[in-house]
């Protein structure tokens, strides 16, 4: 058992991204003692969001569709008002003693809780090539929203062609002079509807079949062109810009259970972790919400039915611990 200065909880969410927030929202009107934990800010992934133009009943009539940063606001005190409470740290540690979770934190306190949502989101893929790590936050970026009005008027790379890339494409349109948005294969792996309105966005340049192969900078560590070439082969050329916004995908971020060698967790190819449709790993009193779990279709809206789904049934999990299930 965890020893008397260990903080107890019923329920502690780990991230606290819109999986997170949900989850919080949810466990603590279930009159659970609810604690979220983030390292920086509340919001995850959906941070980067300019425009959260379809997340269903969320689209403002007359003012068009809030900012990412705007929802996670909204979550957050949704969750506060309920009462969950929230702890900014980093969790250093993860393991089980009995029914209790135990939660070393990197500032020196330790948590404790019969139940554990992981909602640790994922981080961008890199791409891995010269240039990408040399000139990040000198006109390498991951976050449209975040950099991409320091290029206002400037010519600029988007790489990708996913959701995300096409997304932040279109929202970069409004502050460039040129976006050019490269991809790999013959076509857009994005929802149809964005897909389309890049294709016909007139200050959008789509090059499919298309690799980048490095990026290049000044003397002053500032990023002004980059290198390509088709994707059949052939000669590769270079090519002015100021700015390269990458969205190569994501990467989970399961370092946490994967140092402390948690038993009974599976995860796919990929990396992702494996649950039921209850969202419960195959730990009991461990799930899962949100990106960092195995899944085919990753949007705010299915990451905050993970919350609410693992919260749920993280509460009747604790309801069955204590012999009150019905």
């Amino acid at each position: 058992m965890a020893d008397t200065q260990t903080q107890a909880a019923d329920l502690i969410i780990i991230g606290a991204g819109p999986a997170g927030l949900t989850a919080a929202q949810y466990g603590a009107r279930a009159n659970l003692k609810t604690l979220i934990i983030e390292q920086l800010a509340p919001g995850g992934q959906a941070l980067l969001i300019g425009e959260l133009e379809n997340y269903p009943g969320y689209f403002r009539r007359g003012e068009g569709a809030p900012s990412g940063f705007d929802f996670a606001q909204d979550l957050q005190k949704q969750a506060e008002q309920f009462g969950a409470s929230f702890v900014y740290d980093t969790v250093s540690s993860l393991k089980k003693e009995g029914d209790s979770f135990i939660l070393g934190m990197a500032g020196g306190k330790l948590l404790s809780a019969p139940a554990v949502i992981l909602a640790t989101g994922s981080k961008p893929r890199l791409l891995e090539v010269p240039g990408e790590k040399e000139f990040f936050g000198r006109g390498v970026s991951y976050c449209a929203t975040c950099d991409g009005p320091f290029f206002k008027g400037k010519k600029m790379f988007v790489i990708g062609g996913g959701d995300a890339a096409c997304d932040e494409a279109l929202y970069l349109s409004r502050l460039a002079s040129k976006v050019v948005l490269v991809h790999r294969r013959d076509r857009f792996r994005a929802q149809s509807s964005i897909a389309e309105q890049v294709l016909k966005n007139p200050a959008v340049d789509v090059r499919f079949n298309t690799i980048l192969l490095e990026i290049r900078g000044k003397e002053s560590k500032q990023v002004n062109s980059v290198i390509l070439r088709g994707a059949s082969g052939g000669d590769s050329y270079e090519e002015e810009t100021d700015a390269v916004f990458i969205f190569a995908g994501t990467i989970p971020q399961t370092g946490l259970l994967r140092v402390n060698e948690l038993s009974g967790l599976a995860f796919d190819e990929s990396g992702y972790v494996i649950t039921d449709q209850n969202m419960a790993t195959g730990l009991p009193g461990l799930f899962a919400a949100g990106d960092i779990r195995a899944g085919t279709f990753r949007q705010v809206v299915t990451a905050c039915g993970d919350g609410a789904s693992a919260a749920h049934n993280a509460a009747r999990y604790i309801d069955e611990l204590k012999g009150s299930a019905y």
